[in-house]
């Protein structure tokens, strides 16, 4: 699920990025003393094919959670948070240390470009199809309810808000699953979206407090602008774990498992960890370790897989007063240690580096995001009933053909959109999107809603 930018090596960069890569090229050039030495600490973080590997051991956890194989596997979702604050702050804070500042209108316009294509598809297929289903009565694929909350929840889905709607109906996150209400698996994309919103606004209001404080210059230092996003980071995790320790109701913690306010320390602590302080920090624990550094760097992945093989969804103790954040807190160390360890190749390559970097973990990976958006509909379409299977043998074929829809949207829509597209930027990219969502919304108003019940009055 985790969709910031991390595209393969071969992968073309936007224009945007060209663009910001020649003014920061540019502006390092003029700087010189300590200004120089600051922007230079450490080279920017490249394409890490690590981080994909960890994709894959994410949605492969949501995966085996919503199949029934592993009750902890939810825990992945809070990898693709960590992951994705990490990867988002890393892009935000080379920007602000090149230039000085976020183009926020850039930064919108590439996140509308990686996620919208696939997710638009996603959300007009799945609702025709069971819209079709129900008027053909085609058994029990589909029924007047699924539709009915079908096209009441996709607005809010389109509206990046279907976490909130569905806490607004007292939807339980569990309940809401078993009723297969087909779009409840997008409160995760909903958190992340309203994280891209904020987040970067927030980032470009620290650095105008750098320097208004202590020098518009020291805003594009990496190491202050960096301490600066770690108290912010710290202040705000705190913040939100209070408030779902606070806001906990043991007897269904739906509240605060798909609340924004209280998950948001996940993303908060993958920022932390791309900041220049803590790539630092990472790179003094690596060489402190030497040799032992893989070994500790494969028991801190086997804990965290550990606990998704422990944890029991509510009965969990402590997910909810501390467990998510030390989940959280062990995933963004595993990220930066990779990502810093990738940085130093004369290290060697150690043998989970080779297990992340295997080609079928990967391909998992960069296949995630379109992954986690088809999955959940195809189990709910495909239930075991309908096709004679159980067991493993119906995971296999819901898991084979949620890969092929994947697949077919990361080569077909989301890496044309992204990489190829000339017309998905500028005046005609901001049309197409208006246009594209101007139609959902119809679809969402206008596709007839199913008939109610019928009851025989002269029963009663």
């Amino acid at each position: 699920m985790s969709h910031a930018p991390h595209a393969p090596r071969h992968s073309r960069p936007e224009p945007a990025t060209r663009r910001f890569l020649e003014i920061s090229t540019k502006q390092n050039s003029r700087t010189d003393g300590s200004e120089a030495r600051a922007l230079t600490a450490t080279k920017p973080w490249a394409y890490v094919s690590s981080l994909d590997g960890l994709r894959g051991l994410a949605i492969a956890g949501v995966l085996l959670f919503h199949t029934g194989h592993l009750d902890g596997g939810f825990l992945g979702v809070d990898l693709f948070f960590v992951l994705s604050g990490f990867l988002i702050t890393g892009l935000l804070l080379r920007e602000t240390s090149g230039t000085g500042s976020v183009s926020l209108r850039r930064f919108w316009a590439r996140r509308l470009r990686r996620l919208f294509p696939a997710l638009a598809t996603m959300l007009a297929a799945v609702t025709l199809t069971v819209w079709w289903l129900e008027r053909a009565a085609a058994g029990m694929a589909a029924n007047g309810e699924m539709v009915r909350t079908t096209l009441s929840d996709g607005p809010w889905v389109q509206l990046h808000l279907i976490n909130w709607h569905l806490l607004a109906q007292d939807a339980g996150y569990w309940d809401a699953f078993g009723q297969s209400r087909l779009f409840a698996h997008l409160w995760s994309i909903a958190v992340e979206e309203q994280f891209y919103i904020v987040w970067p606004a927030i980032l470009l209001l620290t650095a105008a407090v750098i320097g208004s404080v202590i020098g518009v210059h020291r805003r594009r230092d990496p190491v202050v602008l960096g301490w600066a996003v770690i108290l912010a980071c710290g202040l705000l995790a705190v913040l939100s774990l209070t408030l779902m320790i606070l806001l906990l109701e043991p007897a269904d913690p739906t509240r605060v498992y798909t609340g924004t306010d209280t998950r948001a320390f996940s993303l908060l602590l993958g920022a932390a960890a791309a900041t220049e302080p803590a790539r630092l920090l990472f790179r003094h624990l690596l060489q402190l370790l030497g040799r032992a550094a893989g070994t500790v760097t494969a028991l801190l992945t086997a804990g965290i897989l550990t606990s998704w093989f422990l944890a029991d969804g509510t009965d969990a103790a402590g997910l909810f007063t501390g467990g998510l954040f030390a989940h959280a807190t062990a995933s963004a160390v595993l990220i930066g240690l990779c990502a810093e360890h990738h940085a130093r190749p004369e290290r060697g390559r150690e043998p989970l580096q080779a297990v992340l970097e295997s080609a079928p973990l990967r391909w998992l990976g960069q296949i995630s995001y379109s992954l986690y958006l088809w999955h959940w509909p195809v189990i709910v379409l495909m239930a075991p009933e309908l096709p004679g299977l159980s067991g493993w043998a119906h995971t296999s074929v819901v898991l084979g053909i949620s890969i092929a829809l994947a697949a077919a949207s990361k080569y077909l829509i989301e890496d044309p959109v992204r990489f190829r597209a000339g017309w998905a930027r500028g005046t005609t990219g901001a049309v197409v999107f208006a246009m594209a969502s101007a139609a959902l919304l119809a679809l969402w108003l206008l596709l007839p809603q199913p008939a109610g019940p019928q009851i025989d009055v002269t029963r009663i």
